[in-house]
């Protein structure tokens, strides 16, 4: 495993890696990729191995313009390409039917493949760089917090990965917002970094209910992310409203708190009951406390707490997807 810094030379470097078959961990605005050649089943085949990822859980295959999307699927209508005019560069990915060359090991023998056109510049360049699309899931073991810097790629996939490329933290900090186009209207598969808000303002209504996020018995899911148990960190997490803060009564000796710190009531109850305290976002911003959440959890797994405590947020803008996010890391 290399650790390079994004400049031009080693972004051409990363990108003719991926092309001969190698694992590249690079950043994103969500969070860092691990990234092989989408159309190399083999390079695919080490993704799944480097995380301990199981094979039944699709990846989303990344590109560097709009212009690659129709040699990898069939876009199934009018909000698909008002969504991607829209909203692309960004953290939305969109499930279409996928076309028959994609390798099975990407889709986990689905139908269907899930893209995202990335907003960061060093992701789109070195997939411009290799000269085709790039299948990449979060560049962590399977199951564990998702990475939003190049340490944390370092401290857990190590010599797994042949190459990390250092950008810096991930503005985002949270996985893409997934939404299946297959179904009419657009299905709400996963909350991300692009809001509800902000996908309706452009196609109208979508399907928000849960009835997508399980798969059919004896199906893969459609997307990544969907698995009940999911971002975890190893210290057992608990979650709390704001509002009942002060009911929480940590049962280890030493635990730690995650909280955006949005009112004196919250910092009252810290008293005597938590060892350290991080304060994602003192103003309350959800931007904020997105992109520090995985940072802070890396953070206090590793700092030898009995407990973690998570403030939940409330239900609007990236609100929905940092429960999310909590909610999976907190079942085991």
């Amino acid at each position: 495993m290399e650790l390079l810094e994004a400049t031009a030379d080693n972004l051409r470097r990363a990108g003719e890696c991926i092309a001969q078959g190698g694992l590249v961990a690079f950043p994103t605005e969500t969070v860092y990729g691990l990234g092989a050649d989408a159309f190399d089943a083999k390079a695919v085949a080490r993704i799944f191995e480097a995380k301990a990822r199981p094979s039944f859980d699709p990846l989303i295959v990344h590109i560097a313009s709009i212009s690659q999307v129709e040699k990898i699927a069939e876009i199934p209508g009018p909000s698909a390409s008002a969504l991607m005019q829209a909203l692309w560069p960004g953290p939305l990915t969109l499930v279409m039917p996928k076309r028959s060359w994609v390798p099975d090991i990407v889709t986990s023998g689905l139908d269907t493949v899930a893209l995202r056109l990335p907003a960061h510049a060093v992701a789109r360049a070195i997939i411009v760089h290799s000269r085709t699309a790039v299948a990449a899931p979060s560049a962590n073991p399977f199951g564990y917090i998702s990475p939003t810097l190049a340490r944390h790629v370092q401290l857990g996939l190590g010599d797994k990965v042949d190459l990390i490329v250092n950008g810096g933290a991930c503005s985002i900090g949270l996985e893409s917002t997934v939404l299946d186009m297959t179904f009419e209207p657009p299905r709400l598969l996963r909350p991300g970094g692009t809001s509800i808000e902000a996908i309706e303002a452009v196609i109208g209504p979508i399907d928000r209910g849960g009835a997508g996020l399980e798969s059919a018995p004896g199906r893969p899911p459609a997307s990544p992310g969907l698995l009940d148990s999911h971002y975890a960190p190893r210290t057992p997490l608990y979650l709390v409203e704001s509002s009942l803060f002060a009911q929480a009564r940590p049962s280890g000796r030493d635990a730690a708190l995650i909280t955006s710190a949005t009112s004196g009531a919250i910092l009252e109850s810290l008293a005597g009951r938590f060892s350290l305290a991080r304060f994602l976002s003192p103003s309350g911003s959800l931007i904020e406390v997105a992109a520090g959440l995985f940072a802070a959890l890396h953070e206090l797994d590793s700092g030898g707490f009995d407990e973690i405590w998570a403030e939940l947020a409330g239900g609007q803008g990236l609100g929905p997807a940092i429960n999310d996010r909590l909610y999976k890391a907190s079942r085991k």
